[in-house]
């Protein structure tokens, strides 16, 4: 969990705050088009594969703004933080690359004489949204992005309750996905705000690369699955948060209606602090994509993989650790036996992914629970035929020695349309 400390109030600016009536009532998906209302799938919708219903790759001409019909850009200061920046409209401070991205830039200047709560502005960054252009409820979304470095960068994406415009902050909601802090180079944060769990009572945890990488060497994709009652958070896959309705305490959960985006790159702030004499500028915060898609990709959802005999995929003991054995097991309705089929070829239970062994490719190696981390061992496809294949191999998943027994293993095998290789998956 997050160690306390001052946190921040993320309300939008006073100078959006006029747009969210049109927010309240309309939202576009991606690429434009019709007004559309705002989309919160259904049962049915949940239960089929992933669609797309937001993108921006962010190609364009080099120096070009983003696209006005996905975002909007913020401007004016932010006293409720107390950050230091002025947020700039056009591309000013926001910007495509030509190759790509979307660049962020943080300077230390005042180009404009811009006024800030605190007096003459010292930096220029830039803060999108989508209020008004996009919003849902639940689903998978995602950016990949390098972030900046250096004591007092705030870089985030996150969202807020489509309805803010109409209850406030914190009543109504907010989902950071990612958050950096400049003095923790190497850990990024995920957190929940909501009535009575607002600010630095924030619910959140942290991730941290190992061996002292730092975020800003290289892209990293930062994302979150939410359903409803439950969102979990990601680092390049690999799952290190869940909350629910259990974790705020008797709280109201904010998180069941639609949200809406924001990117943005701070500077200063009662988080961060401010930058010191070794803070270079300017600062880049370098977004490679933004995604958004609905369906059943929350981790912790899913229901039972039954196989031979109707019996269930189950992970021995409901064990967490790296390397428990895949079994066939009585169905039971427990977690061990709740898995997700996720668009990113995944299929996961309690957080981790089922994985091939050392990414072995021969008949009768073993499958396992594992930190998901994005190889070809995790990566599975569901064909028509009730076959479970890893690509990779080019093999079934297969019940060991054709055992209907509790507790018999699970491994690769190649595929020969037998009973012990079917498989009925419950999204």
């Amino acid at each position: 969990m997050d160690s306390p400390r001052p946190r921040r109030k993320r309300r939008l600016l006073h100078s959006v705050l006029p747009v969210l009536a049109l927010a309240l009532a309309t939202t576009t998906l991606a690429g434009g088009g019709p007004a559309s209302a705002s989309t919160v799938p259904s049962a049915d919708t949940a239960a089929a594969a992933a669609v797309t219903t937001f993108a921006d790759e962010f190609d364009g001409a080099a120096g070009s703004a983003v696209n006005g019909s996905k975002w909007q850009i913020e401007t004016g200061d932010n006293v409720n933080n107390h950050e230091r920046q002025y947020y700039t409209a056009g591309n000013s401070n926001a910007a495509l690359d030509g190759q790509g991205h979307l660049v962020i830039t943080a300077r230390k200047e005042n180009p404009a004489n811009y006024q800030c709560w605190y007096g003459a502005c010292q930096y220029t960054s830039a803060r999108l949204n989508t209020s008004g252009k996009f919003t849902q409820a639940y689903g998978h979304v995602e950016a990949r992005m390098k972030i900046p470095r250096g004591q007092g960068m705030w870089p985030a994406f996150w969202m807020l309750g489509a309805d803010i415009g109409q209850v406030g902050w914190p009543n109504s909601g907010e989902i950071d996905v990612m958050e950096n802090v400049g003095f923790e180079p190497s850990t990024v944060h995920g957190t929940l705000h909501g009535p009575g769990y607002s600010g630095s009572a924030g619910i959140g945890a942290g991730y941290t690369l190992p061996n002292g990488q730092a975020f800003a060497d290289a892209f990293h994709t930062f994302a979150v699955d939410w359903a409803p009652d439950s969102v979990t958070w990601s680092v390049d896959g690999n799952v290190y948060q869940h909350r629910t309705p259990a974790d705020t305490g008797g709280n109201t959960w904010a998180f069941n209606k639609p949200f809406f985006l924001i990117l943005n790159l701070a500077v200063g702030g009662y988080w961060p602090g401010d930058p010191d004499g070794n803070t270079a500028f300017p600062q880049q915060l370098v977004v490679d994509h933004v995604r958004v898609t609905t369906g059943a990709t929350q981790p912790e959802a899913g229901g039972p993989i039954t196989g031979l005999a109707g019996k269930c995929v189950d992970v021995a003991a409901a064990g967490t650790a790296n390397g428990t054995p895949v079994q066939l097991y009585d169905c039971n309705g427990t977690s061990a036996q709740r898995w997700s089929v996720n668009a990113d070829g995944t299929i996961r239970a309690l957080g981790k992914c089922l994985d091939v062994a050392s990414g072995g490719t021969a008949d009768g190696t073993p499958v396992q629970l594992w930190d998901c981390n994005g190889t070809a061992a995790q990566r599975w496809t569901v064909s028509g035929a009730r076959d479970i294949v890893n690509p990779q191999a080019n093999k079934c998943l297969d019940v060991t020695g054709n055992n209907s027994a509790n507790g018999t293993r699970l491994q690769i095998w190649t595929c020969g349309g037998t009973a012990n290789q079917k498989w009925t998956v419950t999204r």
